[in-house]
C-alpha cells in the first residue's frame, strides 16, 4: 500500500493564499470583534469578492469547485486567527450552500445556491430544539401539511448565523405519529417570511463575533417546493450533512489550537525569567513537544476524514475521530498556553485567552464529544 502525506501542489498554493487572506485581513479585526459581539460583515465580503464563500460547491453554481480537503484547510486557516469567522464559514458554506446542491431541487439551487456560493446571501441551519440537542430526532417544531405549503410552529435554538442569514436549512416534524428520527422533513425558509421571527443573540463564553440565536414560528407559511429531499426522510439529511460539519469543526479545533501554540512559541522564546528565556527550561520544551505531537496528529485526522468525503468513500467514523480528537487537542493545547503565558496568557490584551473561551465549543457543538464517542465505538464494534 502506498500511503501520500503530501498535500497537491495546488492545494499548497490554497493554503497559502487562504493563509495570507487570514492574517491580512482576518488577524487584524479578531480582537475587535470579539468585543463588540460584531459580525465580521467586512470580511465576509471580502471572501465573496475573492471566491472564498464556496469554496467546495460546484462551479456551474457559483462556488470555486475545490475539494473539501481545501475546504477543511480554510477553516483550519482562519481558525489560527479568529474562530468566529470559521465557524461562520463551516455553517455557511458546509452546511447552507452544501444542504442545498446535495439535496436540493433544480429549481432550490437557481433561487438560493448561486447567490449563496458567492456570498450575495448568508446560510444558516437550523436542527438543535431546546428539548433536542444531543437527541437531534426528537425535535417538536412542527410543520402542518396544508397542500401547497407547510404551516409551521415552534423554535430552534443555538442557530449560527442566525439574524444575518437569509436562508434557514430546517428541520420540522411532519408526521407526529412516528418516533424519533422519523416523520422529519427539511425545509428552506427565508428570513423576512411571514411568522418568523429571530430572538437576539444569546451572549456566550466565546464566538463572540458569531451571531447565536433563537427562531420562533408561529404560523409560518412555506411552500412545499422549498423541501429539500424527501418528505418525512429529512433526519438522514441531517445526520449527513452533519459528517461533513464535523470534519470542519475538527479544523476549527485543530486551527486554534495551532494559532494558540504558534502565538505561545514566540511568547516563550522573548520572555525571560532567571536570566534566561522561558523556552530554555526543559519542562516547557517536554509541554511544547505534546502539543506539537498532538496537533499533528489531529491534523492527520482531520484531513483523512476529508479526503474519504472527497473519494465518496465512508468516512462516518473518521470524521468523528476528527472532531473529537482535535477538539480535545485543541482545548488542552489552548489551556497549556495559557499557562505557559501565565498571568498575561489569563488577559483579553492577548489572544490566548480568546482562543481558549473560543476553543471550548468546538467540543460540544455539532455533536458533543462524547455522541462522538458513541458514534465511533458503535462503528467499531459493527465491523
Amino acid at each position: 500500500m502506498i500511503m501520500h502525506f503530501q498535500l497537491s501542489t495546488e492545494s499548497e498554493m490554497m493554503r497559502e493564499m487562504y493563509r495570507k487572506f487570514a492574517e491580512n485581513e482576518v488577524l487584524p479585526l479578531a480582537g475587535e470583534i470579539d468585543r463588540a459581539h460584531e459580525f465580521p460583515m467586512q470580511t465576509f465580503k471580502r471572501m465573496a469578492e475573492l471566491g472564498l464563500t464556496g469554496i467546495p460547491i460546484s462551479q456551474a453554481w457559483g462556488g470555486a469547485g475545490g475539494s473539501y480537503l481545501d475546504f477543511a484547510i480554510f477553516i483550519e486557516e482562519l481558525a489560527k486567527v479568529c474562530a468566529s469567522t470559521a465557524v461562520i464559514m463551516s455553517v455557511h458554506t458546509g452546511l447552507g450552500c452544501m444542504s442545498i446542491e446535495l439535496y436540493g431541487t433544480e429549481r432550490l439551487k437557481q433561487k438560493y445556491l448561486k447567490s449563496l456560493a458567492t456570498g450575495e446571501i448568508i446560510g444558516a441551519y437550523a436542527l438543535t430544539e431546546v428539548t433536542a440537542g444531543s437527541d437531534a430526532g426528537s425535535i417538536k417544531c412542527t410543520a402542518e401539511d396544508k397542500g401547497d405549503y407547510f404551516l409551521l410552529n415552534g423554535s430552534k435554538i443555538f442557530i449560527t448565523n442566525a439574524g444575518v442569514a437569509t436562508t434557514y436549512c430546517t428541520f420540522v416534524k411532519t408526521d407526529p405519529t412516528q418516533k424519533s428520527g422519523k416523520g422529519i422533513t427539511c425545509l428552506i425558509v427565508e428570513k423576512d417570511t411571514p411568522g418568523f421571527t429571530i430572538g437576539k443573540p444569546i451572549v456566550k463564553m466565546g464566538m463572540n463575533a458569531s451571531p447565536t440565536c433563537e427562531l420562533y414560528f408561529d404560523n409560518c407559511k412555506v411552500p412545499k417546493e422549498n423541501v429539500l429531499g424527501e418528505i418525512n426522510d429529512g433526519f438522514k439529511i441531517a445526520m449527513g450533512l452533519l459528517a461533513g460539519g464535523r470534519i470542519t469543526i475538527g479544523a476549527q479545533g485543530l486551527g486554534i489550537g495551532e494559532g494558540a501554540l504558534a502565538y505561545t512559541k514566540k511568547y516563550i522564546k522573548e520572555r525571560e525569567q532567571f536570566g534566561k528565556p522561558l523556552s530554555a527550561n526543559q519542562g516547557l520544551q517536554f509541554m511544547v513537544a505534546d502539543m506539537a505531537t498532538e496537533l499533528d496528529a489531529a491534523q492527520l485526522l482531520v484531513y483523512r476524514a476529508a479526503w474519504l468525503k472527497d473519494q465518496g468513500l465512508p468516512h462516518n467514523i473518521e470524521a468523528s475521530m476528527a472532531k473529537r480528537y482535535a477538539t480535545d487537542v485543541g482545548m488542552k493545547v489552548c489551556t497549556d498556553c495559557v499557562q505557559l503565558m501565565g498571568g498575561n496568557g489569563y488577559c483579553n490584551a492577548y489572544p490566548i485567552e480568546r482562543m481558549m473561551r473560543d476553543v471550548k465549543i468546538t467540543q460540544i457543538y455539532e455533536g458533543a464529544n462524547q455522541i462522538q464517542r458513541m458514534i465511533i465505538g458503535r462503528g467499531v464494534l459493527a465491523k
